[in-house]
């Protein structure tokens, strides 16, 4: 009946009276019909049930209840005006085929990608894993895009009016001595559309790539994006803010050299964490076979622990985006605590679908006075 409703609404937008009625009515369902999936969904395999959600999401986005940003959670961050916090981590949507329907949820910003030069297929599947009871994933994927120029085109199209940032990659098969090479053909393509873009150099799904990390690899990759990003600037008529993407698996003393070298080389901000190869909270029975990057509730606290150190490195004012095991609002608080500026969920969001949402930006307009205060130390 919905996907009925669906098309005679598209199909016959003159005939107004019993369109729009339907149509409210099946509004009034679509967060009902949304929380009532997860369960079905949930007996599926990670990877279809990933894919077959964000499908539904797209064909029911015209039906989702239309709703304002939340007053009072406003913040700059990256020169960049943002309706409040919290915003969709890359590797949701790797390319933009999602954007509208996850924009029409009520994120203030959606991070795009991973996306690569060349269309690549990732790594062999099967490449995602449950932890069954934990609010985790484990997963292999390996930069899977249908390549920048497909995304491009998303964006081209796209509705959302909040804030697009781009991951970039490198693809698998290029050396990881000319990998500056495939972060400067993305950042050329999708710099008109995007409003900031993260280098990402710490996916553990793509071999040699965390090297990049290192004061030798972030050199020889920002010395060309910041040449190419001059030219944008003047071309475009914008300056669009560059980030990196750093690792949970970097020791204190790696972090510290890191926040030097973000300070350094001239970079605009940082996001911390990607997934963890670091396994052991998952127990030694877990599947040799099922190795990867780790998210979810069980990476939350090595995140903090990044963010923590690098906000004590860096100072205030130096912009971090906190994702990394928010599964609950106390987590989402917890980030921002820790000297997030902005945060992002992404397995969180994959278990408990938009009532994270709604649990998160509830707590922060009940806790909006310790969210200004935080901003506002943070800026």
């Amino acid at each position: 009946m919905i996907c009925s409703t669906y098309w005679f609404i598209r199909i016959r937008p003159h005939e107004r009276s019993t369109p729009v009625h339907i149509g409210a009515a099946v509004r009034g369902l679509i967060p009902l019909i949304a929380r009532g999936s997860l369960p079905i969904l949930s007996r599926l395999g990670p990877e279809l049930a990933h894919d077959l959600g964000l499908a539904g999401l797209q064909l029911l986005r015209p039906f989702w209840p239309a709703a304002g940003p939340p007053v009072g959670l406003s913040r700059s961050c990256l020169g960049l005006r943002f309706a409040h916090p919290l915003g969709l981590a890359a590797g949701f949507d790797k390319n933009g085929d999602y954007l509208d329907g996850l924009g029409a949820l009520g994120f203030s910003h959606i991070e795009l990608g991973t996306v690569t030069p060349r269309p690549q297929p990732g790594n062999p599947r099967p490449r995602m894993f449950r932890v069954p009871g934990a609010a985790a994933l484990v997963n292999r994927m390996g930069f899977n895009n249908k390549g920048v120029d497909h995304l491009v085109s998303r964006l081209e199209r796209s509705s959302y009016r909040g804030i697009r940032g781009v991951s970039i990659g490198k693809n698998a098969d290029t050396p990881i001595e000319n990998a500056e090479e495939d972060y400067t053909v993305c950042l050329r393509k999708v710099y008109p559309h995007a409003d900031y873009i993260a280098v990402n150099v710490s996916s553990p799904n793509t071999a040699r790539l965390r090297e990049l990390q290192d004061r030798d690899g972030l050199e020889r990759i920002w010395g060309s994006l910041l040449r190419a990003r001059a030219e944008l600037k003047v071309r475009h008529g914008k300056f669009v803010p560059l980030l990196v993407k750093v690792s949970p698996d970097l020791d204190p003393g790696q972090v510290s050299s890191l926040a030097a070298n973000l300070r350094s080389l001239g970079i605009d901000g940082v996001i911390a964490t990607n997934t963890s190869t670091n396994l052991a909270s998952l127990g030694a029975d877990w599947p040799a076979g099922q190795r990867g990057g780790l998210s979810g509730a069980p990476l939350h606290s090595r995140a903090l622990a990044v963010i923590s150190q690098l906000r004590a490195e860096l100072g205030q004012g130096f912009p971090i985006v906190g994702v990394g095991g928010i599964v609950s609002a106390d987590h989402a608080l917890a980030t921002l605590r820790a000297g997030a500026d902005l945060i992002q969920v992404y397995t969180g969001f994959a278990y408990r679908g938009h009532a994270l949402l709604e649990e998160i930006l509830d707590a922060l307009m009940r806790n909006r006075p310790a969210a200004v205060a935080a901003a506002s130390a943070a800026a």
